[in-house]
């Protein structure tokens, strides 16, 4: 995923107003509002007059899973470009516009949404606005920002080529789903960048970039009579319909296989993952809970104090419950030295067969309960962390009303539950497995000592999301 691939100019001021403040709101004072302009378009709406910047996120339906066959990291390279001049402004002078009212905005892709980001102080809400509603109704894509964007996304292409990361990420999902669309590199790859045109940049803008299928959230100092007046001024211009293609639900590959991709390395990068559960499924909660437990919850997790407190096998060990469109996935990545991946991934699935076995303890649960309750509030401590959150909410389905219940869910969630959902996900026999380096794949340590001297690896995915 190509994110903030274009020059955004952002003066001091704003980005330490909208992301060095901390709880903006207590959680149980946020009033949200849901805002629904003339012209039919809605957004969510937290109406915050204590400081004087106003964050907007919004997200399209479509990313780079739509990418056509052959051009791959299409949307991608829109997402580097909607900045990159609009409307009667050139690249340099957009940029000029936007530093003048001291403005940031940024626009990315996954493979499911293509997402933007606008930051204004409020007192020059209005022609920020007008400035994002040009970008993503009038984008230029004049040959010279092209042809620069292009070379800035091969370079990075070339880049995670020799990453590990992206070569065992890049490696599971290709076993993992074969020839659907989840398992193409969002940025693309040097063809299918070079195979491009100007054409098939507009044509993913007016296709993809519509109202139908259109999620906003914004947090400021944004009266809802106001911001009703915005949204048709900002978005209005688009299609009413998008035209994107219906992207077909696939599963994890679950005959076990461990693919190992040789590279010269002193230690491995395990890439490891099951089917999942997704978001409207009655067992989403619970296996969010055991997932914590598991390994979701860093330091407290029975996989770090099997992996690396006991024998100091890595540094850190973490999985995440990763729901997407179309997909469900439960992945987890270790960074280990050659000589152990075997013995690690040994604990691993044994760690997984113990919880399907033998369920948690009820301190095990209480102690999840009390941290995923406890530290929600920290996700709405600036502008940027509400409006994403809010943003995310509607991404996963849920009403206007979930932040007030999400707490009630996560209490609700008995040892039972978690031993259910255990036994329907994890079965160490279906764990899909891409290393990259030299592994020895025995599952006997060598006589090594037990060592905690392992870089940490970054994480590779996003988080379990807004739970």
């Amino acid at each position: 995923m190509m994110v903030g691939i274009g020059r955004h100019i952002v003066r001091a001021s704003i980005a330490a107003l909208c992301f060095s403040l901390v709880a903006v709101l207590p959680l149980r004072a946020m009033e949200i509002e849901r805002v629904v302009s003339p012209g039919g378009i809605e957004a969510w709406l937290v109406q915050e007059d204590s400081v004087p910047v106003v964050v907007m996120e919004v997200a399209w339906k479509g990313g780079a899973a739509i990418d056509p066959e052959g051009k791959s990291g299409l949307a991608s390279m829109v997402s580097g470009l909607l900045d990159e001049g609009a409307g009667e402004l050139d690249s340099a002078a957009f940029q000029i516009r936007m530093q003048d009212i001291a403005a940031r905005m940024s626009f990315s892709s996954d493979s499911d949404y293509f997402s933007g980001t606008l930051t204004t102080l409020a007192n020059h809400k209005d022609e920020a606005f007008e400035l994002f509603a040009m970008a993503i109704s009038e984008p230029r894509f004049d040959e010279d920002a092209v042809e620069r964007i292009r070379g800035q996304i091969a370079t990075a292409i070339a880049r995670n080529r020799q990453s590990p990361d992206w070569i065992a990420s890049n490696g599971w999902y290709n076993a993992a789903f074969g020839d659907h669309p989840y398992a193409r590199d969002g940025d693309g790859t040097p063809e299918s960048i070079a195979a491009i045109e100007r054409a098939d940049l507009v044509a993913f803008t007016k296709n993809a970039l519509a109202t139908s299928n259109l999620k906003i959230a914004v947090v400021g100092p944004v009266t809802p009579s106001e911001l009703r007046s915005l949204l048709d001024r900002t978005f209005g211009g688009l299609p009413r319909e998008a035209k994107i293609a219906e992207i077909p639900r696939v599963e994890v590959k679950k005959d076990g296989e461990v693919t190992v991709v040789v590279r010269d390395f002193p230690q491995s990068v395990v890439l490891f993952g099951l089917e999942g559960v997704s978001r409207e499924d009655p067992d989403f909660i619970p296996a969010y809970v055991m997932n914590y437990i598991l390994g979701g919850g860093s330091f407290s997790s029975r996989l770090t104090e099997e992996v690396r407190e006991k024998r100091g096998l890595a540094y850190s060990i973490g999985t995440y419950l990763y729901p997407m469109d179309s997909a469900a996935m439960l992945l987890g990545q270790v960074g280990t030295k050659n000589e152990r991946v075997g013995q690690t991934l040994s604990l691993i699935r044994q760690e997984m067969a113990r919880m399907a076995e033998e369920g948690v303890t009820a301190d095990q649960l209480d102690d999840a309960k009390t941290y995923l309750t406890g530290s929600y509030p920290l996700r709405f401590t600036s502008n940027r962390s509400i409006a994403s959150q809010f943003l995310g909410i509607q991404i996963a389905g849920y009403g206007i009303d979930y932040v007030d219940g999400r707490n009630a869910l996560i209490e609700a969630v008995t040892r039972e539950d978690v031993a259910r959902v255990a036994r329907r996900l994890l079965k160490p026999d279906e764990l899909l497995v891409t290393i990259v380096g030299k592994p020895n794949l025995s599952p006997e340590p060598e006589g090594l000592p037990a060592t905690d001297d392992m870089a940490p690896p970054p994480p590779v995915g996003p988080t379990e999301g807004n739970h």
